[in-house]
């Protein structure tokens, strides 16, 4: 069987810097950070990171109708947001929408942190569901933000939700292309949706792995410093819209990209420490299903959390799988790491690089650890000839995913 080839057509985003691609993508080239101080977070005892990049107040209630958002939390409703954006922007019709063959792949890393604590809060102190709604289920549950888009957007294809925390939405975005290529769905919504929350950030905080840079949240998040000092976590939603390329061609959709490769690997040697072969394998398996070679990676964008252990085994193994030489950074000093939505927010930003042909360095990488310095780290914004690109993400459970990108449509 032929496999159908897989472009992106639509970029959809509800990030820590707003509502909206063009704000996000702005405030990325501007330089900016999302990183802030949470005094309301000082409360939690125990707790002693009280900095992270949330999803600016908005107002609901004028942008979701009720029959949709009262079984929604804030995710489902950031990716709600986010999808109604890239539909738009690629120009989906609504026939194609809603005949079947569009399908919905979102991740996360659990269900609205925000309606946990709401029912355990109720529930634990009067022991009594009396005071609990019937929606607060759909808001708690795995696949919450998969099922609201479905039924907000009226999507009756494949719906899926992956739950690999870190690379939810990398494994969404890999699990669409799968779909597409195999000819199952002609369009696929992908991405994912998180939120920033205390109990979030805390488990972090108990591994040892938060940044409790409260003094100085701007620059709180700091990958590949030798100065870092832990993760900053973020909230929001990426969604991109992938599509059958010659169903794409025919209705003249604008296309950011084709994706050419998809690695998805497990170390299982331990559950929350790194491992470089592992994770030189994902980025491996991916080039070899692009069917290219370490020469033809042009940048490679790194998960890059701002902690010791995860920023010197990438650096290493992103040296092992393609070079010394190749172009790298990541985003997570701009906009904070978040989580089931980073590798769909981090992605969006590689596809306007590739448009502009620019490379967005790590922002607050000042003084590069010496132990990361075998990969070639971007610290500053600069012209690039960017036509192949390799994007990483891991996670917490041996999860580690990397996709290849093209820019334009290739012959295989």
């Amino acid at each position: 069987m032929t496999r159908k080839r897989v472009v992106i057509t639509g970029r959809g985003a509800v990030s820590p810097f707003g509502l909206g691609v063009p704000v996000f993508l702005e405030s990325i080239w501007a330089g900016r950070s999302a990183v802030r101080f949470m005094p309301e977070w000082s409360a939690v005892k125990g707790l002693t990171s009280c900095i992270a990049a949330p999803v600016p107040a908005y107002d609901a209630k004028k942008l979701l109708p009720r029959s949709v958002r009262r079984t929604m939390g804030p995710m489902a409703q950031y990716a709600t947001l986010a999808s109604r954006e890239a539909i738009e922007d690629a120009d989906l019709s609504e026939d194609l929408l809603t005949s079947g063959e569009t399908g919905v792949v979102i991740g996360t890393t659990t269900g609205s942190a925000e309606a946990y604590e709401s029912f355990f809060k109720k529930f634990l102190s009067t022991s009594s569901l009396s005071d609990v709604k019937s929606g607060e289920f759909f808001k708690v549950m795995g696949h919450s933000c998969s099922a609201n888009v479905s039924l907000a957007l009226g999507i009756r294809g494949e719906q899926w939700a992956p739950a690999s925390a870190c690379t939810s939405s990398s494994q969404a975005i890999g699990l669409g292309y799968l779909l597409i290529q195999a000819g199952r769905q002609k369009a696929m919504l992908c991405g994912g949706a998180d939120e920033a929350h205390p109990s979030v950030t805390g488990v972090f905080d108990l591994l040892r792995a938060a940044s409790n840079n409260n003094s100085d949240p701007e620059n709180g998040c700091r990958p590949f410093d030798r100065d870092r000092n832990g993760v900053v976590c973020g909230g929001g939603s990426g969604i991109i819209v992938l599509e059958e390329y010659e169903s794409a061609v025919q209705r003249g959709a604008n296309i950011y990209g084709e994706i050419v490769g998809f690695g998805n690997v497990t170390d299982s040697s331990h559950i929350a420490n790194p491992d470089k072969k592992s994770m030189a394998t994902s980025m491996s398996r991916a080039m070899a299903e692009a069917s290219i070679t370490s020469a033809d990676v042009d940048y490679v964008n790194a998960h890059a959390t701002g902690t010791e252990l995860g920023d010197i085994a990438e650096a290493a193994a992103i040296t092992m799988a393609v070079n010394s030489t190749t172009p790298v950074s990541s985003f997570k000093g701009h906009i904070g790491h978040t989580l089931g939505a980073a590798g769909a927010l981090e992605l969006i930003v590689v596809l306007e690089m590739l448009l502009r042909q620019e490379i967005v360095p790590t922002r607050n990488l000042e003084h590069i650890d010496s132990r990361c310095a075998v990969a070639r780290l971007e610290t500053t914004m600069r012209k690039e000839s960017l036509q192949t690109v390799l994007k990483n993400n891991f996670a917490l459970g041996g999860v580690n995913t990397s996709l290849v990108l093209s820019t334009l449509p290739r012959t295989h």
